[in-house]
């Protein structure tokens, strides 16, 4: 009970009070760690991961506008080129899911130590800036 008041805590700490910004502050490794622990379990109960990939994909676009030289003529046209645009693509990566299990009660068991390293803390700030 303590830890779920805890992380619903953690996810309302996107806002801007003072009290807020401190948790915040104050509990950044939290936040990533729960986040790897959702990724991971995610990955187990898919059977594979999903990476991310970047490709570089041709864009048609404007690359020069030419100096009108002469004011009784109409403008001269743009002139277009590709530039390449990196695009973020993902794809099915194979994994090893006793692996994958054993990452996971690592993590779990890093999530609980700074979960509890965070009470204090945010105690601490609740006293520092009440709401």
């Amino acid at each position: 009970m303590r830890r779920l008041a805890l992380f619903s805590l953690l996810a309302l700490t996107a806002c801007g009070t003072p009290q807020e910004q401190c948790i915040n502050r104050n509990t950044r490794d939290l936040r990533t760690i729960q986040r790897l622990v959702d990724e991971t379990q995610a990955n187990i109960a898919r059977g594979y991961a999903i990476e991310e990939y970047t490709v570089y994909v041709p864009v048609w676009q404007i690359c020069d506008i030419p100096v009108q030289t002469d004011p009784n003529q109409p403008p001269p046209p743009p002139r277009y080129c590709f530039e390449q645009e990196p695009e973020t693509r993902t794809r099915p990566k194979a994994i090893d899911l006793r692996a994958e299990g054993a990452k996971l009660d690592s993590l779990l068991e890093r999530r609980d130590q700074l979960a509890r390293a965070a009470e204090p803390v945010i105690a601490q700030c609740k006293a520092q800036y009440p709401e």
